[in-house]
C-alpha cells in the first residue's frame, strides 16, 4: 500500500460508533477513510457504548468544544442486582443481591430524585484527570481518588422497558453527566446495587440520529469515490447552531478577516458570541464576540481566499 494522501477537508461527519472501539480508535478509522489531514473528536463515549459521536475534519476542530458541551441523549440498560468494579459489564462483579419489586408508582417517586438539577460523583473509572493522570489508570491500580461532586441537569430520564432486574431508560442530559453513575446511584436507591449493561448515545446537540452513519458505510461510500462519501459532511458551523448569527458584506467581512473591529454589535449583548456569514457566497467565517460595544473576531476559519479578494 502506498502513503495515504492526506487532503484538507472541513466539516462534521457523524459517526454510529460500534461497541469496543474507543472514540480514539473510531475517529482514526473515520479519519483514514476521509483522508483528513486533521480530525478530533468531541467528548469520549466508552468502548462499551455505541451510538453518534460527532468528529471534526479539518477547520471544524476549532468548534469541537461546543460540541463537547453539548446537551445529549441517551438510552441505557440498567441491570440491578449487581455491583461491578466499573460500574459497567467489564468490570469484575463485587455483590449480587436480591432486588426488591417495586409497583410502577414507586420507582417512578424513587426516580424522581434523579430527574432535574442533581449532583454527582464523577467514577473512578473516567477520563477525568488527578495530576495529569486519568481516573481510570489510578482505579486500575486499586488507588482511590476523593472527586467533588458536581451539578448537572437531567431533563428527561423516561422508563422504556422494565423486568425484575433490569430498567432501560431514556436519559437527556446537560453536559459531564455520567450515565453509568446514575446507575450505580439508582442500584443504591434501590438497596441493591446495579450497574449498566448497555449505554446507546442518541444524539448530541441536536444532530439527527438518522444522519448517523457507520464505519462500514462510510468505507463503503468511499468505494463509490470520495464526491459521494463528501456529500455526508457536514457544514463546520453545525456545531455553533445554538448561537446568533450575523451576515456581513464583503468589507465587514474583510475587517474581521483582518483583524479589525465592528461598530455595529446588530443588538447584541456584551460578550454574546455569534455566528460569522459573508453575504455574497453566505461562507461561513468563524465566530464573533461582542466586546466594548464592537464586535472582534473569536475564532475564525482559514479566510485566506476572502483574504486575497
Amino acid at each position: 500500500m502506498g502513503k495515504t494522501q492526506w487532503r484538507a477537508i472541513d466539516g462534521v461527519v457523524l459517526l454510529n460508533k460500534p461497541l469496543g472501539l474507543s472514540s480514539n480508535q473510531a475517529l482514526q478509522k473515520v479519519r483514514r477513510v476521509f483522508r483528513a489531514a486533521k480530525a478530533g473528536h468531541t467528548g469520549a463515549l466508552d468502548p462499551l457504548a455505541t451510538g453518534m459521536l460527532p468528529l471534526c475534519l479539518g477547520e471544524a476542530t476549532k468548534f469541537s468544544q461546543f460540541l463537547l458541551d453539548a446537551d445529549k441523549r441517551y438510552i441505557t440498560c440498567i441491570e440491578l442486582g449487581i455491583r461491578t468494579t466499573t460500574g459497567d459489564k467489564e468490570g469484575e462483579e463485587l455483590s449480587n443481591e436480591p432486588v426488591p419489586q417495586l409497583s410502577d408508582e414507586e420507582l417512578e417517586a424513587l426516580l424522581d430524585s434523579f430527574r432535574g438539577n442533581i449532583e454527582q460523583v464523577p467514577p473512578m473509572y473516567s477520563a477525568l484527570k488527578h495530576e495529569g493522570k486519568p481516573l481510570y489508570e489510578y482505579a486500575r491500580k486499586g488507588i482511590t481518588i476523593e472527586r467533588k461532586r458536581r451539578a448537572v441537569v437531567i431533563s428527561n430520564l423516561t422508563v422504556l422497558e422494565r423486568t425484575e432486574n433490569t430498567l432501560t431508560l431514556d436519559i437527556s442530559c446537560s453536559k459531564g453527566t455520567y450515565i453509568r453513575t446514575i446507575g450505580e446511584d439508582i442500584g443504591e436507591a434501590l438497596g441493591c446495587g446495579a450497574h449498566l449493561k448497555t449505554l446507546h448515545r442518541v444524539s448530541t446537540a441536536g444532530y439527527n440520529p438518522e444522519d448517523m452513519l457507520t464505519i462500514e458505510a462510510f468505507e463503503a461510500l468511499a468505494e463509490q469515490g470520495e464526491p459521494e462519501l463528501d456529500k455526508h459532511l457536514m457544514g463546520a458551523d453545525t456545531a455553533v447552531l445554538h448561537l446568533p448569527e450575523i451576515v456581513m458584506s464583503l468589507q465587514e467581512s474583510k475587517d474581521i478577516v483582518f483583524g479589525r473591529l465592528l461598530n455595529d454589535t446588530r443588538g447584541l449583548p456584551e460578550g454574546q458570541l455569534m455566528r460569522l456569514y459573508v453575504t455574497e457566497s453566505n461562507a461561513f467565517l468563524g465566530l464573533g464576540e461582542v466586546k466594548n460595544g464592537k464586535i472582534k473576531p473569536h475564532r475564525l476559519v482559514n479566510t485566506s481566499e476572502l483574504a486575497r479578494n
